[in-house]
């Protein structure tokens, strides 16, 4: 590549981050921040890099799309045997990172991945457009196919199989729910002097601290 890349920057300037603006409830300022980002940020507001590790100690990530947050946690859906989800079954510890460039925003969250119940699963399946229902049946996740083809083959097949009906939740793809006990917020600021408020959960109570940029 022969762009310079040192040359590529911009100053943050959009807000700032004090302690009484942060309040005392991390859940209440990542709703706040999160209704802020789908005002400003169109395209893909939910989503987020979702990290994991594998029984080795090396860390895989990938961008996921939150779909739910409530007194739990955060959720998302995928495929139980795919990559990440072998990954939370060998160890549950987890992070998402949320980044908003039109914002200058980020969070970090970080805490355990264990599967929802059967029942929600199914209830946000049925939801979900058609063409996603016999995608998620379709694809074995991760796994290493022949062909674009062959995977359109196997999507048509779903397709026939389910022509007049609905389509059935496969046993194999639900929702999992980071519970988080580390959550902390990135507001970029100028000169780098960046604000970053941290909570850290202790038995049940939030703490806030603030660290150096």
């Amino acid at each position: 590549m022969n762009r310079d890349l040192h040359s590529i920057r911009r100053d943050y300037n959009f807000d700032d981050l004090l302690e009484e603006k942060a309040g005392n409830d991390p859940f209440s300022l990542f709703d706040t921040w999160l209704e802020k980002a789908i005002e400003a940020c169109p395209d893909d507001p939910t989503a987020m890099v979702l990290s994991t590790v594998d029984q080795e100690g090396v860390p895989h990530a990938r961008v996921v799309l939150l779909k739910k947050r409530d007194h739990n946690g955060f959720t998302f859906f995928t495929n139980y045997d795919s990559e990440k989800g072998q990954q939370i079954a060998q160890n549950n510890q987890a992070s998402m990172t949320f980044f908003w460039p039109a914002l200058s925003r980020q969070i970090r969250v970080e805490g355990t991945i264990e599967k929802i119940d059967r029942a929600a699963t199914q209830a946000y399946f049925a939801s979900r457009p058609r063409g996603s229902q016999l995608a998620a049946r379709t694809s074995q996740q991760s796994a290493v196919i022949a062909s674009r083809d062959a995977l359109q083959e196997a999507f048509s097949k779903e397709e026939s199989a389910f022509a007049d009906q609905d389509v059935a939740c496969p046993e194999n793809w639900g929702g999992y729910v980071l519970r988080p006990n580390f959550i902390e917020f990135w507001q970029g600021r100028p000169s780098r002097l960046h604000d970053r408020i941290c909570f850290t959960e202790h038995q049940g109570e939030w703490n806030m601290t603030r660290k150096a940029p």
